[in-house]
């Protein structure tokens, strides 16, 4: 009974409380002048990769590293299949591929690198180092660029930060509330890895399977309720510049992060299934952003199937789950 209180608790939190960070900084951020630009590439990406992050982190220092690699691929499957389905499923996506070609070219190629990373077993320090100076200049790169130029990427990224509302409270209120929100953020994470660390025992399975599915799901509600409510307002190409930014997020700022403090491992089952997973629904994103192809309702549907399908797998024991 303690397992399912401190998840549901700990999903409540994580909810809660990175809706309160990401909507009290963009309302901080653009008091101070911040160009919506910057904003939604920065404080919207990482903003909603928040939970994620904090998770990880925290699997990291319990010893339960695997939580953390579980976390960032299954929540990269999440984001493509479960978020971006059920966005279609409420208003189709189409989006112009001049406007997201930098992005999925930028997240296929973080999937790539990560991918090839995990095959050698261990993400390490050095490594993390490297992801995180990556990122860096990734970001600083976009900034520079889409501030000089104001193309349809830049459009984009001004969408993402219009579509968080603003908190009409005085400055000193919205402080108050990015502290609360990060405080629950760091709660949520904590009894969310206490609660899934002791499902993985309860059921006998391995806790990477716990990050792939359950931790995966509860970490990645944010981009979910944000998707869902741009999809609602017709803002579909929204749901997918989230979805893009998150993605590379979580694939070099999480892993970075979480590398720094302890050597992150790829079992054999992450190695032999979920990375080939990871990139098969990686390079189908990418043909559908790069051609233009409309996300109608059907698609989003079987998207949505599909995730369930893969889900339910892991606790079938396909390909060895189950030990």
């Amino acid at each position: 009974m303690t397992t399912y209180f401190l998840i549901i608790a700990g999903f409540t939190l994580l909810l809660l409380g990175g809706e309160a960070v990401v909507r009290g900084a963009v309302s901080l951020a653009q008091r101070l002048g911040v160009s919506p630009l910057v904003v939604g590439l920065t404080i919207v990406g990482f903003g909603t990769s928040l939970p994620e992050m904090v998770v990880s982190v925290n699997a990291a220092l319990v010893e339960s590293p695997g939580l953390a690699v579980g976390n960032v691929i299954g929540s990269n499957i999440a984001n493509m299949l479960l978020i971006l389905g059920s966005a279609a499923i409420i208003a189709p996506i189409a989006v112009k591929p001049a406007a997201v070609r930098r992005d999925t070219a930028a997240m296929a190629g973080a999937t790539l690198i990560y991918i090839g990373l995990g095959m050698t077993g261990l993400i390490v320090l050095w490594q993390g180092w490297v992801m995180l100076a990556v990122l860096s200049a990734y970001i600083g790169f976009t900034v520079w660029y889409d501030n000089k130029t104001n193309d349809a990427v830049a459009e984009l990224h001004h969408e993402e930060a219009e579509e968080i509302g603003i908190i009409p409270f005085r400055t000193i209120s919205i402080c108050g509330i990015v502290a609360i929100g990060l405080f629950a953020v760091v709660v949520g994470a904590q009894w969310l890895v206490m609660g899934a660390t002791s499902l993985a025992k309860d059921f006998g399975v391995p806790e990477e399977v716990i990050g792939l599915t359950v931790v995966a799901i509860g970490t990645s509600l944010p981009e979910l309720a944000t998707s869902i409510v741009a999809a609602y307002r017709g803002h579909s190409d929204v749901c997918v510049g989230n979805v893009l930014g998150s993605n590379i997020f979580n694939l070099f700022g999480i892993t970075g992060v979480t590398a720094l403090f302890a050597p992150l491992p790829f079992l054999d089952r992450i190695v032999g299934i979920d990375l080939w997973v990871l990139l098969g629904v990686t390079a189908l994103l990418t043909v559908f952003m790069f051609g233009g192809i409309r996300v109608a309702r059907p698609v989003g549907l079987a998207f949505v199937i599909g995730y369930i399908v893969y889900v339910a797998a892991q606790f079938m024991g396909f390909g060895g789950a189950m030990h």
